[in-house]
């Protein structure tokens, strides 16, 4: 814990102004930005079905959910300073991809990554797509995935909770490294070795900070738990009937 806190303080007291997680605007090269803004597209379309199904069956979760979007911001808007001008910082997908499945989440984390582009100039409007991809698919499908194996393998559901919010901010991580090593490979040894470098930037703060996140996930799930047990334990259950 007393770990968690320090990274915590550094993000307030440290600022990154370079490149993140989140692609800063004008990071990729075009073709790269219109590729990732397309791939997006129908993963968006999807999960704007999965937010209308939800309010249309369950109006009364749309606090719950904006917890969610407001906790995803809050995350990805600390930036904690890593090697070579580059940052790092926690995600938060993992607990609406819990709640709510990842589908919803690609609405959540596109609406946060919108906002944070457009009043944090934290990304951007070029890598939109790209960091929707990352943050809102990747990040939110791995945690879903982790937490419905986890029920499944017997944990608790604070492990469970815990293991899904770790997955998605690496996951997140990986699927940004895996973006920038396909737009700049290296000159000797490709997409591989520029992989390796990204992802090698990238793991000397994100790992710690996958495990703070994980930890201070499974609190606020515990919050939500209490305060709304009815509705929580509702969406628990219905997630595992359609996993």
């Amino acid at each position: 814990m007393k770990k968690c806190a320090f990274l915590l303080t550094v993000f307030f007291v440290f600022p990154a102004p370079a490149h993140a997680m989140h692609i800063m605007e004008g990071f990729l090269p075009v073709g790269w930005s219109v590729f990732w803004t397309l791939a997006a597209a129908p993963f968006v379309w999807l999960g704007f079905g999965a937010v209308s199904r939800l309010f249309a069956e369950k109006p009364g979760y749309k606090m719950l959910l904006a917890v969610c979007g407001a906790y995803i911001f809050v995350l990805s808007a600390l930036k904690m300073p890593s090697v070579t001008g580059s940052s790092s910082h926690p995600t938060g997908v993992g607990l609406g991809a819990v709640l709510f499945g990842p589908a919803v989440m690609v609405v959540l984390s596109g609406i946060v990554l919108l906002f944070q582009a457009i009043l944090l100039a934290h990304g951007g409007i070029s890598t939109l797509g790209a960091n929707v991809i990352s943050m809102g698919v990747a990040g939110p499908l791995l945690a879903y995935g982790a937490y419905r194996l986890g029920v499944r393998a017997g944990l608790s559901r604070t492990m469970a909770v815990f293991a899904a919010a770790f997955t998605g901010s690496l996951a997140t991580y990986i699927a940004t490294s895996l973006q920038l090593a396909l737009a700049f490979p290296m000159e000797t040894g490709g997409i591989a070795a520029s992989f390796a470098r990204f992802a090698g930037i990238f793991a000397l703060t994100q790992a710690p900070l996958a495990v703070c996140e994980g930890i201070l996930t499974v609190i606020i799930f515990n919050v939500l738990l209490n305060y709304n047990r009815e509705e929580v334990q509702l969406l628990l259950r219905t997630g595992k009937e359609a996993a």
